[in-house]
This record gives C-alpha cells, structure tokens and sequence, in this order.
C-alpha cells in the first residue's frame, strides 16, 4: 500500500554465527470471514447505520437487501469464481456491488469509474472476465455495444452512475480466470505492457481486517471513509473494514482528493473517526496546523514515501502503512501519536513491523538472509499472500520456496517485493528504494516499460523510453523520450492523447521529448541516468501551447499573480516550457500537484481557492486571474 521514506543507508556488517538474520515475525493470526461479518451485523443490528450518502442513510437491513436483488438478477449469468470488472466510483453504488459479488461467489475486480478503453479492452483480452458493471457511457466499445442487463443500483449520492448494467460481451473474452477462492482480483503495473491481475483469498483479506478493527478499534458508531481511488486495492481496506464492524461508510466526494482543506473539511463535516489516505494527499496537511475540531482517532496513511513525522498537534493516531497488492493492501505499519518524543520529527519514519500473520525475510541476491542492519530485498510470507498472478509463470517466478537453511514452520512460499529494505534490531523495517524500475508516481506502482509500450503501439512511434525526474522534496514525475517512426512528426500533444486511454492518469508522462536517438551506457544499453539528465537540461515540450498571438505570453507576466502561478506550476511540473495559455491538466497537472499549487497560493497571499476553481478555469492566466480577484492588499510592514 506504501512505501515509506527513504533512510540513510548503513555500512553494511558481515554475517556472522552471532549475528541475528533479518527475519521477523508479526503475532499469531487465524483467518475468519468477510461476507459472513457483514450478514452478522446485517441480522444483528438490521437498523445500524451502513452508508451514509450525503444526506440519505442506508440501513445494514438496506444495504443487505440491495445486494440480494443485484445478486438475484445476476445470478443466471454470473458463476461462482467468475471475474467481474467493476467500473463504479466510490458510492452506495459501488458498495451494493462489492456484496451482491461476494454473494454470489463471484470475484470482484475494480477497474475505476472511468477506464482507459485500451486499458480495459487488454485486459477483457487477457482474463475470462463475465462482465464489466457500470455506467455503459464509460464502458468500452464492445460492451456498450454489447447485452445490457439492468441493475437495480443507487443512481443517487456521492460519485453515483447515472444508469448502471451488467455489459456482456463474450466475443472479447480472454482464457485466463482467477484461481480458486479468490475474493477480489487488482491490476498491477506489467512489465509486458500490459497490466497484470492478482487474486486475493477471502481469508487474506480478513486477517488485514481483524488487525484494522484491533488497531484501531473500528466499531458501532464510528464512521470510516471510503477515499482511495477504486482501482486501487486499498479501498477494499476500507470497504471491509467498516461493513464487518458493524460502523458506517462514508463515500468521499471527488474534489476531496485534489483539495488537502475539502478533505479536511469533509473529516470534519462527516464526523469521520476512522480514515484511509495516501500520503501525497496528506503531506500538504501536516505542513500547517492541525484542524484541532475532528473527530478522526486514527488515520492510515500508504501509498508514497512518508518524508516527516506527524507533529504534536495531530490528534490522530497516524499509521505509516506499506504493503504491495501481493501481500493484501497492508503488510507493515508503524504507529505515529502527537504525544510521541519523535513528534515533527523531520525526518522519515520507518514502515514498521509485522502485521499478525506475516513473516518477513530481507534476503541478498541469491534469496539467503542478511544480517540485521544489512539491507537486501524483502521477502513476505504469511496469510497475508494473495493466491497469485491469473498468470501462472509470472506466480512462479514471483511467489518462490523460502530459503533452505530457514526454519519457516508453515510458510511455503514467500512473495519477492523487488523493494530494498534494511531490519533494525526490533524488526522493524526502513524502506531505502526500488531493485528494479518500478517506480511510485503519486501512491501508484508503475513500470516504466509498460508506458514505453503504450507509446510503442502508436505506428508514428519507433522507440519509446521513459524515465523519472524528482524535485528537491523526492516527488516523482515521469518523461517520454520518443523516436518518432521514419517518416513521420508526431506532435507532443497527440502523442500523449493516444496513449491517455492506455494507462491510469498517473501513468502519463507530464512531458514528451522528441529524440534523434537515444545515448547508450558502456553495456550499449540505453543509458536511462543521461537520457534523464537531459530532460532536466531542457524545456520539455509542452502538450499544449498558449497562440503566438498571445499579448500576455509575448510580452511576459502582466501580475504577481501570474508570476506566482505559473512559476509554481513550473516547479511542480519541472517543465519550464508551459505558459499562461496552457490549462492546468492538459500542462499534466494531477490531483497530487492540485494540491501543492492551491497550498502553495494560500501560503503565499493567504487566499484559500479551490480545485474546482483551478479546474474550470480556461488556462492559467484566469486562474491568476480569480487570485487577484481574491487578493487583498497587504498592510505595509505586514
């Protein structure tokens, strides 16, 4: 779910027979179940509060009753152990669905609200998926084309469908299903190209669930959130937690994730106790005071490196979660509170210990065990491990046999993260970097070789390279290096149009850097650090580019308001080259950058705006332009 910052990087020791190997193990834990939790509340307290919806309340006895009749209606279509891609947002909606699967035996499979239709139709190629549920306007071709069957799903709330249908579609269907048991499925970043499924047990969900609701105490009468972003696995964290507490879900709006002051003000007006977020939306909050008027207890914060310490004010617990999709969301955590000696602490905290039921083993190159202190990959095991890849080479090669001179009593296979770790002497972990080119752009896990492939798939394009670039504070940001085809000249821009529906929104490069060639390392591999060192060197090409008729643009900055902003969405970019004319989106602005540049604003003039604001403004220059409006003259000396 997260990686955690960055450590100083300690001399590595020799092992020795008395030194104690980086092997570490979280307390006893049992699997339970899922869906029957649900169904006790569901008979226990039928009156209990479920989903709150803005203003409507939905019932354990609702809840309960809406799925029945999704299940009912798709029960002559949809077999036990069938995929089933959901293409809902964060919704009463979505919630219906997630049971009315579980119900059925069916395997869950999140795709987002609006899926790339390249994307999507990859993946219906690749896996035996029955049917794709939602909206059919956001469903690729084939399906809104296809059989509909309507559902009897909210229309109504937060992030709601207008229409919602089972699409049906058997000419596109692929061969690969999941394995037996599986719960839910997630995409992952492939190194193919293509993204690849991994398929999680019932009983390796609930062993996270049951640490979730002893941690924090989750229970009738709180309220926790359901925030993160519903192709990622975490939000089933989320999800689960709250319906087999017997607590109420509470569905965020859209704008709370480009907006760090909408996401607190949604805490505060929600009565939220208990939330999930990743930590590039939370970062901008613990850079100013702590809302001292929440009800939130205990926040689980994943996704990114953490690079700081809560401070004293935060009333919250605050846990630093980490954990790949391979490993069920969430795999080590360590437990922050205001009232901690290490409070502010500027420097990174680490990803902590073992989760019950998880092992955890640093190895070297060859799969044997380092020394506490020495870093090395990290290996995990336990009821945590998801069943495996719908890919069975790829599990193999992934999910191997625990080292020989290991004494594992029943651990039969261990998951290779590719991350580089280092133990300390209490078996808590620091995260210290990738082995491989993966690589997080905000929270999400991306190979750079599957954007290099999507670009590849363009006929104007011969060669694709993608490298990553990071500011001063680590955030990442992702730059194409094309050689276009002989013959042709593709622009930037339509360069990253085309490959838009390929790739989830923090796949895309922020810039396209049109190339001769490509210089090559002393192996004559293309040399990834030179091609990177000169994106930075260079104004890259921006996607889209004010007129040349444009006054303000030929005769520089009219405002310090404009000056603030553009350069501010320079910096956050690292693209010198956009201008006022550019719209923020199309300049590769995302919801983690929305949220630097409003609280860089605020800082700065002290004028609070929102994402919506930033969103609906032509180009940069009226958004500059709305500043001013907001601005009020400074007393002298102030």
């Amino acid at each position: 779910m997260i990686q955690s910052p960055t450590a100083a990087v300690a001399p590595a020791t020799p092992l020795d027979a008395g030194s104690p190997l980086s092997v570490a193990h979280g307390p006893a834990a049992e699997p339970t179940g899922v869906l029957a939790r649900f169904e006790d509340w569901a008979r226990r307290t039928p009156q209990a509060t479920a989903v709150i919806d803005r203003t409507q309340i939905w019932t354990y006895q609702d809840l309960d009753a809406a799925a029945a009749l999704v299940a009912a209606d798709l029960a002559d279509r949809v077999r036990p152990g069938d995929l089933v891609g959901v293409c809902l947002d964060r919704s009463t909606a979505l919630v219906v669905t997630a049971v009315a699967l579980a119900r059925l035996g069916a395997v869950y499979l999140p795709l987002g609200p609006r899926p790339g239709e390249r994307r999507i139709q990859a993946v219906t190629e690749d896996l035996d998926v029955a049917c794709l549920i939602g909206d059919p306007a956001v469903l690729p071709e084939e399906h809104r084309g296809g059989e509909h069957a309507l559902l009897p799903l909210p229309t109504g709330g937060v992030n709601a469908p207008a229409t919602a249908v089972a699409a049906f579609a058997d000419s596109v269907r692929g061969t690969r299903r999941a394995p037996e048991g599986a719960l839910y499925a997630v995409l992952t970043s492939g190194s193919t190209g293509r993204p690849k499924a991994v398929a999680v047990a019932e009983s390796s969900l609930s062993v996270a669930l049951d640490w979730y609701r002893a941690e924090t105490g989750l229970a009738p009468g709180d309220r926790q959130s359901l925030l993160i972003g519903v192709a990622f696995d975490p939000h089933l964290l989320e999800l689960w937690a709250a319906l087999t507490s017997g607590a109420a879900l509470v569905p965020a709006p859209d704008d709370t994730r480009w907006d760090s002051h909408l996401l607190t003000d949604w805490w505060r007006d929600s009565g939220l106790t208990h939330a999930v977020a990743a930590t590039p939306t939370v970062e901008p909050l613990l850079d100013r005071p702590w809302p001292q008027d929440l009800k939130l207890r205990h926040l689980v914060v994943g996704g990114d490196r953490m690079r700081r310490r809560p401070g004293a004010d935060v009333t919250a617990t605050v846990h630093n979660a980490y954990g790949p999709a391979e490993a069920t969301v969430v795999t080590t955590t360590h437990t922050m509170r205001g009232t901690d000696p290490e409070a502010g602490d500027p420097t990174p905290p680490p990803i902590g210990t073992a989760l019950p039921g998880v092992t955890l083993v640093v190895t070297d190159d060859e799969g044997r065990p380092v020394a506490r202190g020495q870093e090395g990959e990290l290996r995990v095991g336990g009821h945590c491990l998801a069943l495996g890849y719908l890919d069975p080479e790829l599990t193999a090669r992934r999910f191997t046999s625990p080292p020989q001179e290991l004494a594992l009593p029943a651990i039969d296979r261990l998951y290779r993260t590719g991350d580089r770790v280092r133990m300390n002497a209490d078996g808590s972990l620091d995260f210290l970097g990738r082995l491989d080119d993966q690589v997080k752009i905000s929270g999400v896990r991306i190979e750079p070789v599957e954007v290099e492939a999507a670009f590849e798939q363009d006929p104007r394009v011969r060669t694709a390279v993608v490298t990553v670039l990071r500011d001063g504070s680590g955030h990442g940001r992702l730059v194409a290096h094309v050689r276009p085809a002989d013959g042709t000249a593709p622009a930037a821009a339509d360069l990253l149009d085309a490959v838009r529906p390929w790739l989830p929104e923090q796949a895309v490069p922020t810039a396209v850097r049109i190339v001769d060639g490509f210089p090559l390392d002393a192996n004559g591999k293309v040399d990834r650090p030179a091609l990177a060192a000169q994106a930075q060197a260079q104004a890259p090409v921006a996607p889209r580019t004010a007129t040349t008729d444009d006054p303000a643009d030929a005769t520089g900055i009219a405002t310090e308001s404009e000056r603030l902003v553009l350069t501010t969405v320079r910096d956050l970019l690292g693209r010198p080259g956009i201008r006022l004319g550019d719209h923020f989106t199309d300049a590769g602005g995302t919801s983690v950058v929305a949220a630097r540049l409003l609280a860089t604003v605020e800082r700065e003039t002290g004028v609070r705006l929102r994402a919506p604001e930033l969103l609906r403004s032509t180009d940069l220059r009226a958004f500059a332009a709305l500043l001013d409006q907001r601005r009020t003259p400074r007393p002298e000396g102030a």
